[in-house]
C-alpha cells in the first residue's frame, strides 16, 4: 500500500557547498508502516533509503541541484514509493561566460594550499577577486588575503595543515571565487584532501657502495612517511655518460647496518651501479595510491651528491693544454696541404700573350737590329761609291 507524501520538504545551504534537506513525516500514514525515506538526486542518482528525515551533500553550487525524496515502509527497493516531492537549489545568479575558469588547488607539503584559476571570458581585467574557503577543522568560513598574479592565471595561497582527526566522510576544502562589486558568476569547487598532494623534495643524506649495489638514505619530506610514497631515483655515470632512471615503491634497504625510522627516512639499494666512476644521485618522490587517491604531482628533484671516483684533474688540465696545441699544428699543416693540393689539381693557366713576347720579343729586336745594320751599311756603300767616282772624275781631268 502506498503512503502518503512527505511534507515540508525545504533545502538550505551550510557553509560554501554544503546543502541539507529537511522534511517532516507524512500525514496520516498507516501506523503498521515502520517509515523509511526514499531519495535521490536527478536522473536518479545516488539513490538512498533510511529512516532519517534529512539528507545532506557536499557539491559545488554551479548549477540547480534538486532532491526527490518519498515514503516507503521497507528497504526493499522494488517497493512502490510514495509520490516523489521534489526540492532544487538555485544556480548562481549572473552570466556564466563570467565565472572563472580552470579553477584547480594545489595542497603543497601538506602544509599550504594554492588554488588558479583563469577569468572568465565576459570579465574585466580589471576585476578584483575575493577567494573564501573553508575546512570542517576551520570552524568557519576563512578569505583568502594572498591573491596575486602568475601571467594570465591569477593565484591565492593559503595555510592548511594536515588534518589528523578524519571523520567518516572524505575530508575537503570547499572553495569559491567571486567579486566585490557582484558583476561576475560565483564559481564552487570541492578539493579532496586524499589528493591534489604535490610533496617537497627529499633529502639524501649519505651514499655507500655495498654488496654489488648503491646503497641511498635519506630524509622524506615533512608531513609525509616511506608508506605513502613512490620514489623516483636518476644516477649519472660521468664515465659512460649514462643516465639510469630507478623506481622504487618500497624503501628498506633489507640492511641492518643502516638506521631506519620508517616515517621520517627512506632507504633503499640501486643494482648495476659501477664504483669505479663518478656517480651522480637525485631522488624526487610523489604520493601513492595506498595513502592518496592521485598520484600525478612529482616533487622536485633533490640536491644531487656524488660518489665514485673522481677523474684526475691533472690529466684533464693537460689535455686541455696540449689539444688546442694539437689542433693549432694540425690546422697549419693542412693548410700547407691545401696549397699544394690546390696548385696540383689547378694548374696556372698560360698567358699567350707572354708566351708568343717570350717567343718573339727578342727576334723582332735582332730584326730590327739587322734593319739598322743594312741601312747603314748601304748609306756608307754609297758614300764609298761616290768618292771613288768623284776621284776617278778628276784623275781623268787631269
Amino acid at each position: 500500500e502506498s503512503q502518503p507524501p512527505v511534507t515540508n520538504l525545504s533545502v538550505s545551504i551550510e557553509n560554501l557547498c554544503t546543502i541539507i534537506w529537511t522534511w517532516n513525516p507524512p500525514e496520516g500514514a498507516s501506523p503498521n508502516c515502520s517509515l523509511w525515506y526514499l531519495s535521490h538526486f536527478g536522473d536518479k542518482q545516488d539513490k538512498k533509503i533510511a529512516p532519517e528525515t534529512h539528507r545532506s551533500k557536499e557539491v559545488p553550487l554551479n548549477e540547480k541541484i534538486c532532491l526527490h525524496v518519498g515514503t516507503q515502509c521497507s528497504t526493499n527497493e522494488s517497493e512502490m514509493p510514495s509520490t516523489l516531492v521534489e526540492k532544487c537549489t538555485s544556480p548562481p545568479e549572473g552570466d556564466p561566460e563570467t565565472a572563472v575558469t580552470e579553477l584547480q588547488c594545489v595542497w603543497h607539503n601538506l602544509r599550504y594550499m594554492k588554488c588558479s584559476w583563469l577569468p572568465g571570458k565576459n570579465t574585466s581585467p580589471d576585476t578584483n577577486y575575493t577567494f573564501y574557503y573553508w575546512h570542517r577543522s576551520l570552524g568557519k568560513i576563512l578569505q583568502c588575503e594572498d591573491i596575486y598574479r602568475e601571467g594570465q592565471h591569477i593565484s591565492c595561497s593559503f595555510d592548511l595543515t594536515k588534518v589528523k582527526d578524519y571523520t567518516f566522510e572524505q575530508p575537503s576544502v570547499q572553495i569559491v571565487v567571486k567579486d566585490n562589486a557582484g558583476k561576475i558568476r560565483p564559481s564552487f569547487n570541492i578539493v579532496p584532501l586524499t589528493s591534489h598532494v604535490k610533496p617537497d623534495p627529499p633529502h639524501i643524506k649519505s651514499l655507500v657502495f655495498q654488496n654489488n649495489g648503491l646503497y641511498i638514505q635519506g630524509e622524506n619530506p615533512q608531513n609525509l612517511i616511506s608508506r605513502c610514497l613512490f620514489y623516483e631515483v636518476e644516477v649519472n655515470n660521468s664515465q659512460t655518460e649514462r643516465r639510469d632512471v630507478f623506481y622504487v615503491e618500497e624503501a628498506k634497504c633489507q640492511n641492518s647496518e643502516f638506521e631506519r625510522n620508517e616515517e621520517e627516512t627512506f632507504c633503499f639499494m640501486v643494482p648495476g651501479v659501477l664504483p669505479d666512476a663518478l656517480n651522480t644521485v637525485r631522488v624526487r618522490v610523489k604520493t601513492n595510491k595506498l595513502c592518496y587517491e592521485d598520484s600525478d604531482l612529482w616533487s622536485n628533484w633533490s640536491q644531487e651528491m656524488s660518489i665514485g671516483k673522481k677523474p684526475n684533474p691533472t690529466l684533464y688540465i693537460t689535455m686541455l693544454l696540449i689539444i688546442p696545441v694539437i689542433i693549432a699544428g694540425a690546422i697549419i699543416v693542412l693548410l700547407l696541404y691545401l696549397k699544394r693540393l690546390k696548385i696540383i689539381i689547378f694548374p696556372p693557366i698560360p698567358d699567350p700573350g707572354k708566351i708568343f713576347k717570350e717567343m718573339f720579343g727578342d727576334q723582332n729586336d735582332d730584326t730590327l737590329h739587322w734593319k739598322k745594320y743594312d741601312i747603314y751599311e748601304k748609306q756608307t756603300k754609297e758614300e764609298t761609291d761616290s768618292v771613288v767616282l768623284i776621284e776617278n772624275l778628276k784623275k781623268a781631268s787631269q
